[in-house]
């Protein structure tokens, strides 16, 4: 079952060229959601720039950094793990330096630098680019802290380069920061509200990455469908915005329509949506482009009206479900995917049983599914008893997990016998004599390499299944090369 934090990229240690002329290594690793790995690709550039070439030898390095999480508790537990290990090595190494990057600077600054003293330096999301400074302080002997949240930081003028990438498919950044303030979330905190990047620089971006070779992109935000340009600041601050900005203004659908027309021979996928915000411009707008993927992910969180109440999710399930019918009439072969959480405070059997009989009606391909985890500065941590008990979350969890089975291999088995086109992206897990990569819908396939090679759009129709892969045939190029 796949999740919204994938495991097998936690904690990769990211590396990029080296320069000649730089002279200390710098170590960094990464935890979380795709928006932290597309950062740590941001703060490489800038060291990049400032003396450091990247190491995955952690006992060489000069610069220890940690880009982190708050999402979950596992997540934060293992990045304090993460963080005895990297004192250890400085107890050998002294002149190491250790910094902690991300959400879990903003959430945790004073325990780290001042009660635990395991770090020297703290840089929340918006402060990446004052890091040179910050290392000036460290060197000088003191404590170096920057979480100030901004207003109007996108790093759109920052090149990021691309660690450990596949030279085939790449994050591109839209939108920073979160308005919803859901009360089971952090993101509102550590992230700032929310504003979008100039849209003439998301299209730069990936003109550099076309020209490089890149086959897809992945548009990334906390919540990519409210992206709005009106000139710069914050979307909360649009209604006081000129009469000529917001003649001039770029939603989501024109971003996404810009993109699409001007690299008709480059994927595009993106990443996450949120109910309220999908209006039906931006599904027609995915339905007439061929290089826009036919998948959306759509997170729900419960499927009862008074937990989404509590949970402050602005849709009730009626329009959920309603949004639904829309994706299956505009987009009929679009996959859907979702987030879940079992055991939200005050869950009853009744709201489980919503939960349950909404995944019935949508029938989703695959999802991300979690118990609750009481998150420290979040509303529901603030105001709400975690009341429903440990071994009850785990079995409602267990149900969700094992109805998505379920549902994933049914909507696998829809495949077979149908012709996908797929990005092939690596060499199979499981054989050096099969390709992998994943159709518009998202759903990785595997199939016999032949004379293929890795970047091609390869045409395959598919034989058999598992729940979470398909299997099939070659049967030529696809027009998208």
């Amino acid at each position: 079952m796949e999740k919204i934090i994938e495991e097998s990229k936690q904690g990769e240690s990211l590396v990029l060229e080296n320069k000649p002329e730089n002279t200390k290594k710098l170590f960094i690793e990464s935890y979380g959601c795709a928006m932290n790995f597309s950062d740590s690709e941001i703060v490489a550039s800038i060291l990049s720039g400032n003396g450091y070439n990247t190491t995955q030898v952690l006992e060489e390095a000069d610069l220890v950094l940690v880009n982190t999480c708050s999402i979950r508790d596992k997540a934060e537990q293992t990045i304090r793990k993460r963080l005895e290990k990297y004192n250890a090595v400085k107890r050998i190494n002294p002149k190491m330096k250790v910094g902690v990057l991300g959400c879990m600077a903003e959430r945790l600054k004073s325990q780290f630098l001042e009660e635990e003293k395991i770090v020297d330096l703290v840089v929340g999301p918006d402060a990446y680019k004052d890091l040179p400074n910050l290392l000036q302080e460290v060197e000088e002997g003191r404590d170096a802290i920057n979480v100030i949240l901004s207003k109007d930081e996108t790093y759109g003028d920052i090149s990021p380069v691309r660690l450990m990438s596949n030279g085939i498919t790449a994050l591109v950044s839209i939108t920073r920061g979160c308005d919803n303030m859901c009360t089971f979330c952090v993101v509102p905190f550590t992230r700032g509200r929310e504003r979008s990047r100039e849209p003439q620089s998301i299209m730069k971006e990936i003109q550099d990455l076309w020209d490089k070779g890149f086959k897809e992109i992945t548009l990334l935000g906390q919540n990519v469908d409210s992206f709005l340009w009106y000139g710069g600041g914050l979307k909360k601050d649009f209604e006081n915005a000129t009469e000529m900005q917001k003649a001039t203004a770029v939603d989501f659908d024109q971003l996404l329509e810009m993109v699409a027309v001007g690299f008709p021979k480059m994927r595009i996928r993106f990443s996450t949506s949120n109910p309220q915000d999908m209006h039906e411009s931006i599904l027609h707008v995915i339905a007439k482009h061929p290089n826009i993927c036919k998948h959306i992910h759509l997170p729900v969180q419960s499927g009862s009206d008074r937990i989404l109440k509590e949970m402050n999710r602005l849709h009730t399930r009626e329009e959920y479900m309603t949004l639904i019918d829309k994706i299956r009439t505009i987009i009929p072969n679009s996959s859907i995917s979702q987030d879940m959480i079992a055991g939200f405070p005050t869950e009853t059997e009744e709201d489980h049983k919503d939960t349950l009989s909404l995944m019935e009606y949508v029938k989703y391909n695959f999802g991300y599914m979690y118990s609750y985890s009481e998150r420290p500065g979040t509303l529901a941590g603030r105001k709400m008893e975690d009341d429903v008990p440990e071994e009850t979350k785990a079995r409602r969890l267990q149900e969700i997990v094992d109805l998505q089975q379920k549902h994933a291999w049914f909507r696998s088995e829809e495949f077979i016998g149908q012709t996908v086109e797929v990005l092939v992206e690596k060499v199979s897990k499981k054989s050096t004599e099969e390709f992998s990569g994943r159709n518009s819908q998202s759903i990785t396939v595997v199939f016999p390499k032949e004379n293929y090679k890795i970047g091609d759009f390869v045409n395959v129709r598919i034989t058999s299944c598992t729940s979470g892969t398909l299997k099939g045939e070659a049967v030529g190029l696809s027009e998208m090369n």
